[in-house]
């Protein structure tokens, strides 16, 4: 088992150097041997940068910007609908509504068929035009989605 007592202040410090620019075990590990001439198991490495107290940078990956976003307003003051990836918990389809007037609302099937429409606005009441087209868009929506 290789210790940290066999290197020399100049080689833990060239080490500490390599960790620091970003350098990982499998390189250093690469480095020690072809620099120093001391042969390490991935192993011996890993507990001689503890050995020595060494954090090894990890580069964080840039985490994926959600988008957020509305459903378009309907072309020509229509109404226009849209189903949801993942449903809403405790449905077994889901998605939004905006009306021809931009009010939005979000749409729900449950498991035994029942609809639920909640809106935006409280005791908002879309026209009988809007709601028919909505069953319509929801008809073609779903049978398109093949449930």
């Amino acid at each position: 088992m290789f210790s940290s007592k066999q290197l020399t202040a100049d080689q833990i410090t060239t080490i500490k150097t390599w960790a620091a620019a970003g350098a990982q075990l499998p390189e250093i590990q690469q480095r020690i041997s072809a620099e120093m001439n001391h042969s390490l198991t991935y192993m011996d490495t890993r507990f001689l940068i503890l050995d020595l107290g060494i954090e090894l940078v990890v580069e964080k990956e840039p985490e994926p910007i959600a988008e957020v976003t509305e459903p378009p307003l309907p072309p020509e003051g229509g109404t226009h609908v849209t189903m949801d990836a993942l449903p809403v918990p405790g449905s077994l389809v889901s998605g939004k509504v905006t009306f021809s007037d931009g009010e939005l609302g979000v749409w729900s099937l449950d498991q035994t068929g029942r609809p639920s429409l909640n809106f935006t606005t409280s005791g908002y009441q879309p026209s009988r035009e809007d709601i028919m087209e909505f069953q319509q868009q929801l008809r073609a929506l779903i049978e398109k989605s093949g449930l």
